[in-house]
């Protein structure tokens, strides 16, 4: 984190700025036996990518509300960094029927549907496949990200005071979402290069924080887990000592 930075975006883009080679989000299911890992640079050009679909072809623009109805993995870390690059506010588990548009996995598709904007379905397969067919009213995430632009320039600047996350019933700007993600970093002892292991689930602050957010901030990485509870105590061990986890475990 710099001085200037006062959105996630911001964060963002000075881990770019800073070291674009190194690892910023692994991501584990422990129910498929994925493993994905992104750099600074996949992870931005993701980011990216999906932020030119959302400001272009979905015509979301700031003030505008997106229902996340996504788990704790990489592409829902994708979608949060880049509706905060568009200026759009993310309500993590809200209410499709008063969104702008929604973001849904395959478990939560029915629910999605009361939304009367743009849908958007993510097959959550690995290295981020599409569905075998797509879900009737929706747009494949899977089919529609690959042809968007490398680059992203917001049409109008995001304003860090507007709001940029709702979750649990809490609502943080842009600003206040940076400045409590720091906190949280030296909370949970991540220093710059440092890296946290996490298996907790993206619906309540603190997962969101220490599963994205405070690592960013903090200038380190992180291990987001998925059915951490499957794990074995001796396998966790063993995946601590693999990916060189620097920080206290959080699940």
């Amino acid at each position: 984190m710099t001085a200037l930075d006062r959105t996630p975006a911001d964060l963002l883009r000075s881990a770019l700025d800073t070291d674009p080679g190194r690892p910023l989000v692994t991501f584990y299911d422990d129910a498929s036996g994925e493993r994905v890992e992104l750099s600074v640079a996949t992870f931005a050009n993701w980011v990216a990518k999906t932020a030119n679909l959302l400001q272009g072809d979905l015509a979301a623009g700031p003030g505008d509300r997106l229902a996340l109805l996504l788990p704790a993995h990489w592409q829902s870390a994708v979608w949060l960094l880049a509706a905060a690059s568009v200026g759009v506010c993310v309500e993590v588990d809200g209410d499709p029927s008063r969104a702008d548009l929604v973001v849904s996995g395959p478990d939560s598709l029915e629910a999605a549907r009361a939304c009367r904007g743009e849908r958007v379905a993510l097959a959550l397969r690995p290295l981020g496949g599409r569905f075998p067919r797509p879900p009737e009213g929706f747009l494949d995430y899977a089919v529609e990200v690959p042809g968007q632009g490398d680059r992203f320039a917001p049409f109008a600047p995001v304003d860090p005071e507007e709001p940029a996350l709702l979750v649990a019933g809490t609502e943080l700007s842009g600003l206040q979402l940076v400045e409590r993600a720091t906190g949280d970093a030296e909370v949970l002892g991540i220093a710059g290069g440092g890296r946290l292991l996490s298996g907790r689930s993206f619906g309540t602050w603190e997962g969101l924080s220490a599963g994205l957010y405070a690592p960013l901030a903090a200038g380190g990485s992180v291990v987001l887990c998925r059915h951490l509870d499957r794990l074995a105590p001796e396998a966790l061990e063993r995946r601590v000592a693999d990916e060189r986890v620097t920080a206290p475990v959080v699940s």
